[in-house]
């Protein structure tokens, strides 16, 4: 594992890497580079950094491994500042949530750096360093997009390192990446910023919508209060693919609009079905084609304290929860929670423990 990492900018991202990266895989030296020094000052005071600069100077010498957690259009600047200082034996990689451009710009500097691309599904409407915590890439996916030329053993490495700070990693090609993110990710930026954005044109002057909007309003444009630099650079990075899925986006809602017109009802009715089953099949356990699942389906009564009692069982039996769902397709007055553990022991321990308290679990393969 890395014994010197590197990392510019120390926002959400960046700190949190710095975070994890000591606690989770002993590294032994962070250096670091921002633009504001009171952060750096901040991070080197808490133990999260050993030093620090302004700009990209030699202090990043001897790094295994760089981090540009920066937006995506400064990325090439620093990898192109950082590849004399570090040399071709060190990764750089980055955390932007576009790939395909980085990565076409990466492969300009084949013979002066080893470039594995990154894209830690993580994070929140907070965007600075105050709000980085060492557990924030916990069962997030973590995108691997590395260069053709990057050796197997390095790819493994960095595998490995991305499974140790708790993520689960993904190896895509960056086009591959691109046109998914812009779907689940991009676009769903701009509808939140578009309803946000709306409802401040059409309230009154006696702001009845900004009062009435704090309930589910507010949670569904959570994301339109992210970081507005961010998300201005993301939006002509990832041009493309934005602009096919907002067509799309505008299909959808043509052929919804002209069914409440129309009195459609059945096609109104199934448009909202159709969601919701879509919308229940979302699982928080992780898909089998990227990574062994060691999951159970247990039936509990709905009513309050289930969750809590199965949550203490397993921890005073010392077993950890990797990731828990609740499947909501049930109807009758039983629910179904789906647990998913580290290992195979922890897995079968649960069931021991869960079937000893008469509960009905099924094991799944």
């Amino acid at each position: 594992m890395y014994k010197k990492v590197g990392v510019v900018g120390l926002g959400l991202i960046g700190g949190s890497l710095c975070k994890a990266l000591r606690s989770r895989c002993n590294v032994k030296e962070i250096v670091a580079s921002n633009r504001s020094e009171d952060v750096l000052i901040s991070a080197k005071s808490e133990g999260v950094i050993d030093d620090y600069c302004l700009g990209i100077t030699d202090i990043f010498k001897g790094c295994e491994i760089v981090f540009i957690c920066t937006p995506v259009d400064k990325i090439f600047d620093y990898a192109k500042q950082l590849a004399p200082i570090v040399g071709k034996d060190c990764i750089i990689s980055d955390v932007g949530s576009t790939k395909g451009r980085i990565y076409d710009e990466m492969s300009t500097l084949v013979d002066a750096i080893t470039y594995i691309g990154g894209h830690p599904m993580a994070g929140s409407e907070r965007f600075r360093y105050n709000a980085s915590k060492e557990h924030l890439f916990e069962n997030a996916y973590y995108i691997i997009t590395p260069s053709e030329n990057v050796p197997e053993q390095k790819t493994a490495e960095f595998k490995q390192m991305v499974e140790k700070i708790g993520a689960i990693p993904i190896i895509l090609s960056p086009y591959e990446h691109d046109y998914a993110v812009a779907s689940v990710s991009h676009v769903p930026h701009i509808i939140a910023a578009a309803l946000v954005n709306n409802v401040k044109k059409l309230d009154s002057k006696e702001e009845y919508m900004h009062l009435l909007a704090a309930g589910g309003f507010k949670d569904i444009t959570r994301i339109a209060s992210s970081s507005a630099d961010m998300w201005e650079s993301i939006m002509f990075e990832n041009k493309d693919d934005i602009l096919s899925v907002l067509d799309s986006f505008s299909e959808v809602i043509d052929e919804i609009k002209n069914d409440i017109i129309t009195n459609k009802k059945e096609n109104v009715y199934n448009y909202f079905l159709g969601a919701q089953q879509y919308r229940n099949s979302f699982n928080t356990a992780t898909p089998k084609a990227f990574v062994k699942r060691y999951e159970i389906d247990v039936d509990v009564l709905d009513r309050p304290g289930s969750i809590a009692i199965i949550a203490v069982l397993f921890s005073s039996n010392g077993i950890n929860i990797k990731n828990m769902g609740i499947v909501n397709s049930r109807e009758n007055n039983s629910g179904a929670l789906t647990f998913a553990f580290d290992s195979e022991e922890d897995r079968q321990r649960s069931v021991e423990l869960l079937r000893d308290m008469n509960y009905d679990v099924t094991v799944k393969e």
